[in-house]
């Protein structure tokens, strides 16, 4: 019963620092460091685990070089925007797109689901500019547009490597890429699903009449791939050959500024602008909090505590990602929370149970989807003028089915 108590004292600290506007990775250090002390966590103890992680697992499911590989993912993707943004590219895909999408529901959609294979933290404001401007134009709310714009924009965050949770999970669980992207898709197409018809087909006004010409389809496809292809590189490599996206986007990135002839000069203002120490204090303080978990052996104390309030499995895996991630509003923190505890149920390599996975991040994506600490909610009802409440309200409907997408995949998988 202690370390269960332990973790939610430690996650009550991350959520008060995060509502005293304390920076993500520092909150994240410091709740990681004040579980090691309710854990009685020492130097040593962390020492001998870290050694018996070297000593019996992989390479790649070891703290150390996790660490490495999600730090440089994460700098090198905002570093990836940064290019884009200091190019144009990014300017050019909105008439790109709306060229391209010439119905409004799909344009709507397409532009946060696009802009979306490009996660940085806060990246929501990347697209919002274009959908509020696209929905005000063709009379959509503002609640509505943010909604569309949130939702749409997340649709990727469970199967596409460039979310650091994706790997992350892939090495906890000992299981290819492929095996673990082609079970989460459920989640995306349920998610999209959701979105079309409570957000998209809802309440959508009249159309009106237009006119304008458009640019022709070359030049919008043109504006298109420019920004497409960086990141679609960067996924085909990791789910065909298993490359680490953080091996894949740095070749990425340098062809990028290659072909968009920036001089040399301003390299290092783009590669400075992206990587930002924050980022590397998430992954280590994420990583930390696991790791703790593991050397104060609270891990099999709470499976077995659970276990004896006889809580019904199914429920127990759905919960337990939802509560902590509406209670911290991020991904990947919670990932290493909660799925170290969650691998007794699931199982590990070949007799894993990929269904309750998907249940597992069902409930984790639920969770991020209506909880007001999410920075991208908070961000999208500043930047939208729009009450959060309703912006919850309309984001209810497609959780539900997010949900059902995880409950699915238990049944016919788990």
């Amino acid at each position: 019963m202690y370390p269960l108590i332990a973790m939610a004292l430690a996650l009550a600290l991350l959520l008060a620092l995060l509502r005293l506007k304390v920076k993500l990775g520092r909150a994240m250090v410091i709740s990681a460091l004040a579980l090691a002390v309710l854990l009685r966590v020492t130097p040593a103890l962390l020492w001998q685990t870290l050694a018996a992680e070297w000593r019996d697992r992989p390479l790649t499911q070891t703290t150390g070089y996790l660490f490495l590989t999600l730090t440089a993912l994460v700098c090198l993707v905002n570093v990836l925007g940064v290019a884009m943004r200091q190019t144009g590219v990014s300017a050019r895909l909105v008439p790109a797109l709306q060229g391209l999408f010439r119905s409004r529901r799909l344009a709507l959609a397409a532009i946060p689901m696009l802009m979306g294979m490009l996660p940085t933290p806060g990246g929501i404001m990347l697209s919002a500019p274009m959908v509020r401007d696209l929905a005000d134009h063709i009379g959509v709310n503002r609640p509505r547009a943010a909604a569309i714009n949130l939702l749409f924009r997340h649709q990727w965050e469970t199967v596409w490597p460039l979310f650091p949770s994706v790997p992350l999970i892939q090495s906890m669980f000992g299981i290819s890429a492929l095996t673990l992207i082609s079970h989460n898709l459920a989640i995306t197409l349920f998610g999209t699903l959701g979105g079309v018809l409570f957000l998209l087909l809802a309440a959508m006004p009249p159309k009106k009449p237009e006119h304008r010409s458009h640019p022709p389809l070359a030049q919008n496809l043109r504006g298109f791939l420019h920004a497409l292809w960086p990141i679609a590189l960067v996924a085909v490599l990791y789910a065909s050959f298993n490359l680490p996206p953080a091996a894949g986007i740095l070749p990425a990135i340098i062809v990028f500024l290659l072909l968009h002839k920036m001089p040399l000069a301003r390299w290092p203002a783009v590669f400075k602008a992206g990587l930002q120490p924050d980022f590397a204090l998430l992954v280590f303080g994420a990583l930390f909090f696991k790791l703790n978990l593991e050397a104060g052996r609270a891990i099999p104390v709470v499976v077995q505590f659970l276990s004896a309030m006889h809580v019904p499995k199914h429920l127990l895996i759905f919960l337990l990602p939802f509560l902590v991630g509406f209670l911290t509003g991020v991904t990947m923190p919670s990932v290493a929370i909660t799925f170290p505890f969650l691998m007794h149920f699931i199982g590990t390599g070949a007799e894993m149970k990929v269904g309750l996975e998907v249940l597992a991040f069902s409930g984790l994506i639920c969770g991020l989807m209506l909880t007001p600490v999410h920075l991208c909610i908070a961000l999208s009802a500043s930047y939208f003028e729009a009450p959060l409440g309703k912006i919850v309200l309309k984001l209810l409907a497609p959780a539900a089915c997010v949900a059902a997408a995880g409950a699915t995949m238990a049944a016919l998988f788990g």
